[in-house]
């Protein structure tokens, strides 16, 4: 069997092992240690299996990782952004599914401090569910608001996953941060159209919450936004202007939530441990899949596997556009399947090279992945955020219903998509600004 054979035979191995269940971390290390065994000998894959890790893990870029992750864990645990679901609440409750939309703020705010989906999810289901529910709102709207919304987590930076994808594909952090605000932006109002048109063709989704608040207590409730406000002002402030880089700036993140946590007594010790515990364990289980997907990455060079399907692709005379479509329908497909940052490092090593050789921008391409990953987070039958919502909300709503819900979400996404795809100077014009 040629090399070519070799890598070819191993990436139909790890798709059956994916498909029989088997963790991706694990399926990537063991099918690229027998690929490199065979094709090298046993001296060069346990050498590579001693120091990809080493390599991969020392680069100084990724301690920003479980910074960001602490950050978003310490304002989860000591509910920093309570305030920010009140204060678009007592504001926005007298327009078309106000409550619904107060949500999607809500989620806006804490992605800008979390970086995670699962967590911005958990979080605003808490909060926000119960309170749209208490308030008439029917169970497929409340639950799939929040679902979809949580989406932003990865968008609007600090986002794990633009900083993994930016490591692997050696694009400058800091350029993919400026680009998610676009998008994430982008994304936010569409979510909020897709609301209030909703509501107001069927108000039975959304009974009008007839409520006179004082103007004294909408800016009180302002006031109480304070704690994710200083936190982003902290992070965003410093890190565009030249203070720390995007790696320290995890760091700097996190000091702020427990010094905002402390000051406002929200943060008890158990609070702190768990979010110190839950941080390790995220970390742990991303560094296995990246360290799984380096060693792949090393396999299919070796083999010339990924030159080969590059070339095939490219060298077909198959369009630009004919490939993006490929890759939006793999991922799209993946995602139903797959978590997002295990779809992204299974497969970056065999699509950075055709976005390469197609002469597109990486950093372009990263925030458009970013997108589709997070459309993966929604869709069926395996959408995290949708059973993050499940179980959260627990009886009061179906996981039917909550999949319902998204539909004209999902519907949204795809027309953000297709538009950050056909003008990505949308994307590109804040990193060019102050790149």
């Amino acid at each position: 069997m040629s090399d070519v054979g070799i890598g070819l035979t191993g990436l139909g191995i790890l798709l059956a092992l994916i498909a029989l269940r088997v963790p991706i971390g694990m399926a990537l290390i063991g099918v690229s240690f027998g690929g490199l065994w065979y094709l090298m000998g046993w001296n060069v894959a346990w050498g590579s299996l001693g120091l990809i890790p080493y390599q991969f893990s020392a680069n100084w870029v990724l301690s920003s990782v479980p910074m960001f992750l602490l950050l978003g864990f310490i304002c989860f645990h000591a509910q920093l952004t309570q305030g920010l679901f009140r204060a678009a609440r007592l504001w926005l409750s007298g327009i078309p599914g106000g409550l619904a939309v107060a949500s999607i703020f809500g989620s806006a705010g804490f992605a800008a401090v979390s970086g995670s989906s699962v967590a911005c999810s958990a979080a605003m289901g808490r909060i926000a569910v119960p309170e749209m529910m208490r308030h008439g709102y029917r169970a497929e709207l409340a639950t799939g608001t929040v679902a979809v919304a949580g989406t932003i987590g990865a968008l609007i930076p600090p986002s794990i996953i633009m900083i993994l994808y930016g490591i692997i594909a050696q694009v400058p952090i800091t350029g993919l941060f400026l680009g998610g605000i676009s998008a994430g932006i982008l994304t936010t109002i569409g979510y909020i159209v897709v609301v209030m048109v909703r509501v107001k063709l069927n108000p039975t989704l959304a009974p009008r919450v007839e409520e006179h608040v004082p103007t004294t207590e909408k800016v009180a409730a302002l006031k109480e936004t304070w704690p994710v406000l200083l936190i982003m002002v902290g992070i965003f402030g410093g890190l565009f202007g030249g203070i720390f880089t995007a790696t320290e700036a995890g760091a700097v993140g996190a000091f702020l939530s427990c010094v905002v946590a402390l000051f406002k007594r929200a943060l008890s010790w158990q609070r702190f441990k768990s979010a110190i515990l839950e941080t390790l364990m995220t970390t742990g289980a991303l560094l296995v899949i990246a360290v799984g997907a380096s060693l792949l990455t090393r396999f299919l060079s070796l083999s010339g596997a990924g030159d080969y399907l590059a070339s095939m692709v490219i060298g077909g005379d198959a369009s630009t556009v004919t490939i993006l479509i490929a890759i939006v329908l793999i991922y799209l497909l993946l995602g139903m399947f797959l978590e997002p940052i295990g779809a992204m490092l299974l497969t970056l090593p065999i699509v950075l090279p055709i976005i390469g050789a197609a002469d597109l921008s990486l950093l372009w391409f990263g925030i458009i992945l970013t997108k589709l990953l997070e459309i993966g987070m929604i869709t069926p039958p395996i959408g995290m955020n949708v059973f993050v919502i499940k179980g959260v909300v627990g009886d009061l709503a179906s996981t039917t219903s909550i999949f319902k819900g998204i539909f004209w979400f999902l519907v949204m996404d795809l027309f953000v998509l297709l538009f950050l795809m056909t003008v990505p100077e949308f994307i590109l014009f804040l990193p060019n600004l102050f790149g």
